[in-house]
């Protein structure tokens, strides 16, 4: 046993003793392996070194950008119908000082930062001691911006100054500053369409109207310039250009829109602080639209602002109206509308409050109860139903009693006995609400909703109110709100809605979206859309839109609407006069007053929509005739400059009237020959026998041959030829 124990211990030493010698063995291989690797790495490494160095320099360098720099993009325009520009864009610069690089130089040149002074100031009209505290306090600064929004005249000053300093020998160079170029938005009209147009935000963010809702039409892409290091003095540009947005022809004219203005301001000057303290009216707002294609020509409301000056609450609101507290300097949009509420120690608004509510557009997101221009709605939903047939008559006593209320007319006696021409032209509510009776709940709400209440008309501006809960339905609809609502009390609308709807009315029946915009361009003005008049519906037959128009010219020429009609010219319309709620009831004595016309009214080729929100009166059911006076005095210049031809013979006063305002135009007045007229001229000329005038060219037609024949005559013409002055 022992032997054994001696001979496996002396087996195992010598194992041990082979297994030693092995792993050195191993890893001396292992570390020559290394070395030999090392070795080859490092030969490599050398060889590159020598034989591809410039290469892999230049990869290297070129993938170190030194520095970026933004190219601005340019936001599109916005013009009106004729080209005129609304809104633009316009190329300034911001100063950059570099303190650093001055200093340097003025250690290497005595005299840098005095001659680059003096050119800033000279130039720029930036004051010496501005600049000199900067350079002086601030030397290590690399980038400051000294001044903002310089022309490109006074760049282009400062650079000649600069080019000059660098060729005269005897001047010291001017460095360390240079320009950073970008753009802001001006509006060269001022107020003009303020609320169509909207303003913008930094960094071109479109607030309210045509830049909020276009806004991503509006803007482009900025560039970028990227410099690569080629070597440690040369340096590399790639350039990616900027792509500037594109702009928007909108139907606004911008010369319609100015006289549209100028008589809502006329009618708050002379109404501002008449009745109480404060402007004409809450609101005073006007729409003027192309009825058969759903074009705006124009919109606006009074009070306005300066679009270049949106936020200066103190050029628009009067010295101790708004909280002292607050700065005139206000955030717009979101900021604006979440501002702190007025306490109950004081309630004046502060500036945000008061500019938000200065910013909104009334004219498509203010709702109210549109009063008597609803009734005409009325009437063509008993006609189109067959429910009526327009020879119905009505007995007024001055009020009706429905669902347990008695519901007086604006007429506490009573208009009598009505024919459905005579409730429209008297404004009779009781002969309204028993066509109310007649038409029923049913359809009425059918054809409420095919002329669109209760529903945005989607016209391409930010803002628009929603009504769906201001309106009737089914289950809300009893026959009190059936009978109110025939004379538009009870639910509520915007202006677009309504205009847009009595469009329908007079255009032969059909609804067509209302749009501001007909064209898109791209940055170098070549058209890339056109944006068609878009019909939806026709709510009504054109045999009830002729009959409504009948009715309608009625109110101008027998009934409330008298003052309406513009010298030369026979128009229709509807007056409206609607009781404001005030904390939940009504009596307040508190209105909405209203025109709504066209012209001419045989043929409308314009709508008219004049409102006044709580007008400046004692007797505030007054303002009718106001809001009918403010669309005569709008139509006496817009018919004429739309070339529309006078349809009615002026009489003296009228045309001293034009004569004093510069508006007559003899070329306007049409000359239309009668049948009676040309049965005194006919004598024994057979040819002028059964003779129609053709409407186009205004010469007679001969009924037997079709030949074209001299009017006044009889004997057969040229067509080519013209003795007719006519209008288009």
């Amino acid at each position: 046993m022992e032997r054994e124990r001696k001979r496996t211990s002396k087996m195992n030493k010598a194992l041990d003793k082979k297994s030693g010698r092995g792993i050195k063995q191993r890893t001396g291989l292992f570390f020559v392996f290394v070395v030999i690797c090392l070795m080859v790495a490092f030969g490599k490494i050398v060889y590159l070194n020598v034989t591809k160095n410039e290469e892999y320099k230049k990869i290297v360098m070129s993938q170190r950008i030194s520095d970026s720099t933004t190219i601005a993009y340019q936001r599109g325009y916005i013009y009106d119908s004729k080209g005129t520009i609304l809104a633009a864009s316009k190329k300034v610069y911001n100063v950059v000082l570099d303190a650093y690089v001055i200093n340097q130089e003025e250690e290497k040149h005595p005299g840098t930062i005095n001659a680059t002074v003096n050119a800033v100031s000279e130039c720029l009209g930036i004051s010496k001691e501005t600049v000199l505290d900067r350079i002086k306090n601030y030397g290590q600064s690399k980038y400051y911006i000294i001044a903002k929004e310089m022309s490109a005249e006074e760049k282009d000053k400062f650079d000649a100054k600069v080019a000059a300093s660098k060729e005269s020998k005897e001047l010291v160079d001017i460095v360390g500053v240079w320009f950073e170029a970008y753009y802001v938005r001006y509006y060269p009209m001022g107020s003009l369409a303020c609320d169509v147009i909207g303003y913008t935000n930094a960094g071109n963010a479109g607030a309210y109207g045509l830049e909020e809702f276009y806004n991503t039409t509006l803007n482009g892409t900025d560039g970028r310039v990227y410099e690569h290091y080629i070597s440690d003095s040369n340096v590399e540009q790639n350039t990616i250009s900027a792509v500037d947005g594109n702009s928007l022809v909108t139907t606004i004219d911008a010369n319609i829109q100015r006289i549209v203005e100028e008589k809502l301001l006329e009618y708050n000057e002379k109404f501002k602080d008449n009745a109480r303290d404060g402007n004409g009216a809450e609101n005073a707002a006007c729409i003027i639209m192309n009825p058969k294609k759903g074009e705006v020509y124009a919109m606006a409301s009074y009070p306005n602002f300066d679009l270049n000056y949106p936020r200066r609450a103190d050029l628009y609101f009067e010295e101790g109206s708004l909280k002292e507290e607050t700065s005139s300097e206000v955030p717009s949009g979101e900021q604006a509308s979440t501002s702190e509420t007025s306490t109950e120690e004081d309630e004046r608004p502060t500036a945000a409050e008061a500019l938000a509510e200065l910013w909104k557009n009334y004219c498509i997101s203010a709702t109210y109860e549109p009063g008597s221009v609803a009734k005409p709605f009325t009437v063509a939903m008993g006609l189109d139903s067959g429910k009526m047939t327009g020879e119905e008559t009505y007995f007024c006593g001055g009020l009706l009693e429905v669902g347990g209320y008695k519901i007086k007319c604006h007429n506490r006696y009573g208009d009598g006995q009505m024919t459905v021409g005579d409730a429209i032209a008297q404004s009779c509510n009781v002969s309204l609400m028993l066509m109310g009776e007649t038409i029923g709940k049913t359809n009425f709400l059918k054809y409420f909703q095919d002329f669109n209440f209760g529903l945005k008309t989607n016209i391409d501006l930010t803002g628009e109110a929603r009504t769906v809960s201001l309106v009737f339905n089914e289950q809300t609809m009893g026959p009190t709100e059936l009978a109110t609502s025939t004379f538009g009390q009870g639910y509520n609308v915007t202006m677009i809605q309504m205009i847009s709807a009595f469009c329908s009315l007079v255009n032969g029946g059909y609804y067509y979206e209302p749009h501001m915009v007909s064209q898109i361009l791209n940055a170098e003005g070549a058209v890339i859309e056109n944006i068609q008049p878009r019909l939806l519906k026709q709510p009504i037959s054109t045999s009830t839109s002729k009959q409504v128009i009948e009715y309608c010219n009625g109110v101008v020429t027998d009934g409330t609407g008298k003052k309406a009609r513009p010298a030369g010219y026979m128009i229709g319309g509807k007056t409206g006069t609607a009781e404001t709620i005030v904390d939940g009831k009504r009596g307040s004595k508190q209105y909405v007053v209203s025109f709504m016309g066209y012209a001419p009214a045989d043929d409308p080729e314009i709508v008219i929509y004049v409102v006044l929100d709580r007008p400046n009166l004692q007797d505030q059911t007054l303002g009718t005739a106001e809001a009918a006076i403010i669309t005569r005095e709008i139509l006496t210049e817009v018919l004429p400059y739309l070339n529309i031809p006078m349809t009615v013979e002026l009489t003296e006063e009228e045309k001293q009237e034009l004569l004093e305002k510069g508006l007559y135009d003899a070329t306007l007045i049409q000359t239309e020959i009668t049948q009676e007229e040309l049965q005194q001229n006919t004598g024994d000329n057979k040819h002028l026998e059964g003779m129609q005038i053709d409407p186009a060219t205004g010469y007679g037609i001969d009924p037997h041959t079709g030949e074209y024949l001299d009017p006044n005559t009889g004997y057969p013409i040229d067509p080519g030829s013209s003795f007719i002055t006519t209008s288009d």
